[in-house]
């Protein structure tokens, strides 16, 4: 972050930041899915890769309304979160109510963390008056406080959670 020292700078940081998680986690999400036991949870996560190729877009939209050229920088918490996904998956290798329980509560960190970015840049952008841009990130938080939701709903009320703790092992 040696590069940081205006407003501006610090926009454009974590701008890169997100655009490199989003691109992370749509290499993640087909990984995720196919991990999954539950058809349900399979088919929010490919749901949810295809919106993450929108909000790709979104974030090129908004590069570009900066007058700057597209670029992520290394994001290590979103290489943590996504690593702790991966090592879900190999230390529970059969699919299992189990390993569904792991999965939405990875994808949930994952969410929270896009979540916290955008909710910034909201503020940000805010801040300095750019509007256009402030539609643009909340149409991608809109959708990432959706699949929250959706994750929540699977584990509590669909029972997710509640399946993997009555699993016997």
């Amino acid at each position: 972050m040696a590069g940081i020292k205006t407003f501006d700078d610090l926009f454009l940081h974590t701008l890169k930041d997100i655009y490199y998680a989003e691109r992370q986690i749509m290499k993640a999400l087909p990984k995720m899915a196919k991990a999954a036991e539950d058809e349900a949870l399979r088919d929010s996560f490919k749901l949810h890769r295809e919106q993450t190729q929108g909000q790709i877009e979104r974030l090129q939209q908004v590069f570009e309304a900066l007058g700057k050229r597209a670029q992520g920088v290394t994001c290590e918490a979103i290489n943590g979160l996504i690593e702790e996904a991966e090592e879900l998956i190999e230390e529970a290798p059969e699919p299992s109510p189990v390993r569904d329980a792991g999965l939405i509560a990875s994808a949930q960190a994952v969410e929270h963390y896009e979540m916290a970015r955008y909710g910034t840049l909201i503020a940000w952008a805010q801040q300095s008056g750019k509007k256009d841009i402030v539609a643009l990130l909340q149409a991608t938080l809109d959708e990432e406080k959706q699949t929250d939701a959706l994750l929540t709903k699977m584990a509590t009320e669909q029972g997710k959670n509640r399946q993997a703790a009555e699993k016997v092992a």
